[in-house]
């Protein structure tokens, strides 16, 4: 059965982020998607320091939630991150989870399937969307797309339910987020994945 970890960045269980995903759920259940919802956004975590100790190890050297839910990624065929706003950003201990998550975990994210889900009151939903995506798209992860930017929009949970367009938003992301997975995986039976190239970095140093 296919899997898909969503991510809860804010710091409310219940709030408005939450009652985005749990859109998604009911879709995702009755796609057949096995689901596990991952509340992050009310733990202290911190942010990567770049002591390289990822490399050697293969995991984050700072042993908390985040090398959890590696273990589960690795295994996942798809990842929806979901935030509120912070001053036109996403929250600040999701990127730090993320920005570890992706840095320190060494296996291949290629072809697995990502989303990103805000919630905002009123404004700077694009750019907390814009910077999500950058995770996905990096990693060659295909970003599931919908029927408009995936955002919902509320002060409460309550205000979220009345927003019908932002929830129909995440019933369709979920409904092509699994079409996709279910798509990848017939295609990689039928035809393998693309090649990935690897090599040196982009250096001008010796005018190359």
């Amino acid at each position: 059965m296919s899997k898909v970890l969503l991510i809860n960045g804010s710091p409310h269980a219940n709030g408005c982020t939450a009652t985005a995903l749990k859109e998604m759920i009911k879709v995702f259940n009755e796609e057949g998607v096995e689901t596990e919802l991952i509340q992050v956004g009310h733990m202290d975590i911190r942010g990567c320091i770049g002591c390289g100790a990822c490399g050697n190890i293969g995991k984050c050297v700072f042993d908390d939630i985040v090398n959890e839910v590696a273990e589960k990624f690795e295994k996942a065929d798809g990842l929806v991150l979901g935030s509120p706003v912070y001053y036109s950003s996403p929250n600040g201990t999701l990127l730090s989870f993320a920005d570890r998550l992706f840095y320190s975990s060494k296996f291949s994210k290629h072809m697995k399937v990502g989303a990103a889900v805000v919630s905002c009151r009123r404004g700077g939903n694009t750019a907390t969307f814009d910077v999500l995506n950058k995770y996905f798209t990096i990693s060659g992860m295909p970003v599931a797309p919908s029927t408009y930017w995936n955002q919902v929009h509320g002060h409460t949970a309550e205000d979220v339910m009345k927003d019908h367009e932002g929830l129909r938003t995440m019933r369709n992301l979920a409904r092509n987020m699994a079409f996709m997975i279910q798509s990848f995986a017939d295609a990689k039976e039928k035809y393998g994945y693309p090649e990935v190239e690897t090599g040196e970095l982009t250096c001008f140093a010796d005018g190359k």
